[in-house]
């Protein structure tokens, strides 16, 4: 067969006439077809909402989820992929909003519910198609014509019956608690969702004046971070336990904590009593704002165990409307709940009315109110952690609502223990900070007062009675009006279906409120499948998965709703491993926002580096749970070092096979007859398959990408194949030449399997020109050949291609060229039994006539000893001095020999002796005259720099054949064509060229070389010499 060159076209089409290829065969059809009787692999995909368009971290969790998926369909497993579709909440609601232009809910029910979610509904797809756009093009294959969606009746039925189960077991109820609360959208947060909104924020905080009801000048001090709240005043709270004193300040009397007293008050005071806290108990004091009047007794001290004395006064100011804590308090002491404060956040009936209680400036304002009435002791600005709505930022009120709970507290220790099971990635995010989270569950605010989501399928009765319903069939059988199965589950539709109460027969109506999106999408493991109402029979195969991936502010959304349902309906977790991956930062650290004009259009660089690149590239550059930093030059130095480096290989390869007509795959040299260069390479080989595996078993692609990529640069082209050139040269299909054939033809095909999980376009492009195969996606996986790795080889082959690269080094140190000819290399003599048959290889690469064993390495260099004053200077002091002279004295190389064996050595400092290891001292290694050294690693090596006549004339001549073959390659000339080179210099390069004539036509296949003019003769330089050349084919 002949091997096919790569595309050349921009890598955009190139890619997308790929894609169009794969749509034609229907390959994710084809991969889950190819294991139909294999074991399944379990995914889920997370549903985005499609109402807002992708960006560059979206690529990233898709890169990670595409690339397990692909693995494991090549490793043998049948893997089913289904996109979804997150089509309710809030976030749907705000955009919509700012659409229609509707700023509350007055606003939008005026406008008319069934409308408004007619506009959610479009909405939620206004970016479908830029969504599926940038799937296909990064090549993320998942079923996306077949999705899970949210808003689908179907997936609402099973949700339905979920929370029916919750409700008939005794789960869910309906509590006044505070909860937390978004005034801008109307309805309370549930924890997780609060736990993704905190900002640092500048808050005015204050110490208010209370004035004790029955004497004169005597006030308790309370301290607030919310002086928004002081309205809603009604009782103080102390510490039954904690010793309060009273105390003079000038004409004023003050009672406050006595731990807390000296850092509260400024100025002197006198200590006039000390008073237990439960002592404080029931006295009385004046209303602080005198704006609201409570219908209960209020305005007196009660106790709290929850008061501390850490900070503030040890007094707390208390408002049941305000505070979980305050709220029980209350209902303890049958306290009044003073609301002053609408559902729209703003001021009721006080001074300051219509005015949002977080407002800018309002603080302010209340503060100067209470100084003007000498109700303030002081105020200090602080930087305080506040939550806000993660879906509209307005900062959030802690607010007394009536709410549907799940009462979560009740799955707590099971919730723990599932968790317990679950393999993350990192461990860190499932134990600390997921399981940290599960540790502190608290009961799930289930309802939300909106519109645009599944409705709470729970209908009340003025009897009291609460019912669900569990399905569309149950609910067409007990609707008062009639109803089928088409019924539309959405708001108003639902609105106006009534049910009779089975305790007094009355009429029932549903519960307007609509349920938590992450409800919805944490039930997708059986709603994406219409359970239990369809695939009953067959759920143990689509249940749990073996994977999902998600970024890491999942941990309390999608991760938490997923694991709590779960672990209701069927016992267990829904997964088995998570990967958690990071955000995605500019280069500099910072993170990406319009408004900085650093985001990244993966659009953009799909089309201009390819999406196999940025693929790699997102890899590549840091692990998935670490942040990673974004930098273009960094994924220009992958798509040249890394995906240049694989095609330069493949055409290499190609254009050999072509040349001499042959396909690998019609004949096999056995490995045990193969040369020593591709056994090596082939050990190598195996070893990184091996390596691959187990890392790609705890989903670390980081360090896989970064194995293929090095064996690949540095073993595979940079050694294996460049070492190689001269076998593939030769003229006759020799038994060597048909091995580095096979061992070429072999690595390239893994290679092209290995890479493909990562970056599916161009190992799809290779693996097809090298094997005329359908797809590299439906093959397998390359696992491991243990008889092919030979490790001795391999340290074999390692410790020389060290020493080349540090003779490399010192050439370059010494500022002698690669292709100068150098005498001679001396290396220690303690090799000489591993690699004496290697010596003609390294004195090929480092372009040395003789490298020589040395018995005696060091008589190259000169070594000095001096002390390491970072380690020493604080141990010896001031017998670091005769420390010095001790250490200069000593015989230098028999002494760093020592300590470079892990020997220590000991000298007697004033009458003690003292021991010192290698790291005690600061070891110098200089070449004599005449060398060059470089080391590393305990490992020498000494050049000779002396450059003889005979030397620098064949460098000479190396040097013009280099420059003879970059013309031949800017002719594009073909690699058997003959030449005839023109060339004029100076005497000393003619003379070298005439001695070296008969190498030079060898080298390049020049018939004839003339020192003299012709015409387009190029200037160059030839090692320092002024020189003109010219190249004719013949």
């Amino acid at each position: 067969m002949k091997f096919e060159n790569l595309n050349n076209a921009a890598v955009k089409d190139n890619e997308q006439s790929l894609t169009a290829f794969w749509n034609e065969i229907d390959l994710l059809k084809k991969s889950v077809e190819a294991r139909e009787d294999s074991p399944s692999f379990v995914f889920y995909e997370g549903p985005p909402t499609a109402n807002g368009k992708p960006g560059i971290h979206h690529v990233l969790a898709r890169t990670l989820k595409d690339s397990v998926c692909r693995y494991k369909t090549m490793s043998g497993y049948q893997v089913k992929r289904k996109a979804g579709w997150d089509t309710h909440g809030l976030p749907v609601e705000i955009e919509v909003e700012k659409k229609l232009s509707l700023g509350s809910k007055q606003e939008i029910e005026e406008y008319g519910i069934k409308e408004f979610n007619e506009a959610c509904r479009e909405s939620v797809f206004e970016y479908e198609s830029l969504w599926r756009q940038m799937t296909e093009r990064m090549g993320y294959l998942i079923d996306m014509d077949n999705p899970y969606i949210t808003l689908d009746n179907n997936y609402i039925e099973s949700v339905w019956w979920i929370l029916d189960k919750f409700h008939k077991e005794g789960y869910i109820y309906e509590g006044h608690k505070i909860l937390p609360y978004c005034s801008r959208c109307g309805t309370g947060l549930a924890s997780h969702e609060v736990a993704q909104g905190y900002k640092e924020v500048k808050t005015n905080t204050l110490i208010a004046k209370f004035k004790r009801k029955d004497a004169e000048n005597e006030y308790f001090l309370a301290w607030t971070t919310t002086p928004w709240t002081l309205a809603s005043n009604v009782a103080l709270a102390v510490s039954p336990t904690e010793v309060y004193v009273k105390v003079q300040q000038e004409s004023e009397i003050y009672y406050l904590s006595k731990t807390l007293a000296p850092k509260v008050l400024k100025g002197e005071y006198t200590v006039l009593e000390e008073i237990l806290g439960k002592d404080l108990e029931y006295i009385e004091y004046e209303q602080l704002m005198p704006f609201v009047k409570p219908d209960k007794k209020a305005f007196f001290v009660v106790l709290g165990d929850y008061v501390t004395t850490e900070d503030g006064t040890g007094i707390v100011h208390t408002a049941p409307a305000f505070g979980e804590d305050d709220y029980n308090v209350g209902r303890k002491y049958g306290l009044p709940v003073v609301q002053p404060v609408g559902e729209d956040g703003k001021y009721i009936g006080t001074i300051w009315d219509g005015r949002f209680v977080m407002e800018e400036g309002l603080d302010v304002d209340i503060i100067k109110w209470l100084a003007a009435e000498n109700k303030l002791y002081s105020k200090e600005k602080m930087d305080h952690n506040y939550p806000h709505c993660w879906r509209c930022q307005t900062p959030l009120l802690y607010y007394a609502k009536p709410s549907y709970y799940i009462e979560m507290t009740k799955l707590k220790d099971q919730l723990v223990s599932n968790n317990n099971t679950v393999n993350w990635f990192p461990d860190y995010v499932g134990e600390k900070r997921f399981g940290n989270w599960l540790e502190n569950v608290n009961d799930w605010a289930i309802s939300r007062s909106r519109y645009w989501g599944t409705p709470l399928n729970i209908w009340t009765c003025s009897c009291g009675h609460k019912e669900s319903i569990g399905s569309i069939s149950e609910l067409v059988e007990k609707s008062i009006e009639p109803i089928d199965e088409s019924i539309e589950l959405h708001r108003p539709y639902v609105d106006d279906i009534h049910i009779n109460c089975p305790k007094c027969n009355e009429q029932m109506t549903r519960v307007k409120d609509v349920i938590d999106c992450w409800f919805d999408s944490g039930s997708m493991p059986f709603a994406q499948h219409h359970y239990p109402f369809e695939n009953k029979e067959n759920f143990d195969e689509l249940f749990p998965a073996d994977f999902i991936c998600e970024g890491i502010d999942q941990t309390r959304g999608w991760f938490y709703s997923l694991i709590a349902i779960s672990t209701f309906v069927m016992g267990k977790s829904p997964y088995k491993n998570v990967l958690v991956n990071d955000l995605i930062l500019d280069k500099d650290g910072k993170k990406m926002s319009k408004s900085r004009g650093n985001t990244v259009d993966p659009f953009e660089m799909f089309d201009k580096y390819g999406a196999d690149v940025l693929r790699w590239y997102l890899l590549y550059v840091s692990p998935a749970w670490t942040p990673t930093k974004f930098d273009v030059d960094a994924l220009k130095e992958v798509q040249s070092k890394f995906f240049g480096t694989i095609k330069n290989v493949y055409n290499f390869f190609s254009l050999y096979a072509n040349t001499d007509n042959i396909d690998p795959k019609e004949f096999f040299i056995p490995y045990n007859e193969r040369p020593e260069l591709d056994r090596w390479i082939l050990s190598k080989y195996n070893n990184l398959k091996k390596y691959v595996e187990v890392e790609l078993e705890r989903y670390d692609m980081t360090k896989t990408v970064r194995a293929i990529q090095d064996f690949v640069n540095e073993d595979l082209s940079n050694w294996y194949i460049r070492r190689s050139r001269r076998r593939f040269w030769d003229t006759e299909l020799t038994l060597d030449k048909k091995s580095a054939y096979n061992t070429t033809f072999e690595d390239l095909v893994g290679i092209a399997q290995m890479v493909a999980p990562f970056s599916p376009f161009l190992s799809e492009e290779l693996y097809r020109k090298l094997t005329g195969e359908l797809s590299v996606h439906i093959s397998h996986y390359p696992r491991c050949n243990d008889e092919l790795i030979d490790e001795k080889l391999e340290h074999k082959m390692d410790l020389v291609k060290n020493l080349v690269t540090l003779g490399r080094a010192s050439r370059e140190a010494a500022k002698i060229k690669v292709r100068q000819p150098i005498g001679k290399a001396y290396i220690d003599a303690s090799y000489e039994a591993i690699m004496k048959d290697l010596l003609p290889l390294i004195e090929e690469e480092l372009n040395v006539k003789e490298v020589i064993f040395s018995k005696d390495i060091n008589q190259y260099m000169n070594f000095s000893l001096k002390p390491n004053f970072a380690t020493l200077g604080k141990t010896l002091g001031p017998k670091l001095k005769e420390f010095s002279s001790k250490l200069s004295a000593l015989d230098a190389p028999e002494a760093v020999n020592k300590l470079q064996n892990g020997d220590s050595i000991a000298f007697d400092l004033a009458g003690e002796s003292f021991t010192f290891t290698k790291d005690d001292v600061l070891i110098n290694v200089s070449p004599k005259d005449g060398f060059d050294v470089a080391t590393e690693n305990n490992l020498f090596i000494v050049l000779d720099t002396n450059l003889t006549p005979e030397l620098i004339n064949e460098g000479f001549a190396r040097e013009f054949i280099s420059k003879i073959q970059q013309m031949r390659k800017a002719q594009d000339l073909e690699m058997m064509d003959k030449i005839k080179v023109y060339f004029t210099s100076t005497e000393e390069v003619v003379k070298a060229i005439e001695i070296h004539t008969d190498y030079i036509k060898d080298e390049t296949l020049a018939v004839e070389i003339v020192n003299g003019e012709t015409s387009n003769m190029q200037e160059d330089i030839i090692n320092g010499h002024d020189a003109k050349i010219a190249v004719e084919k013949q």
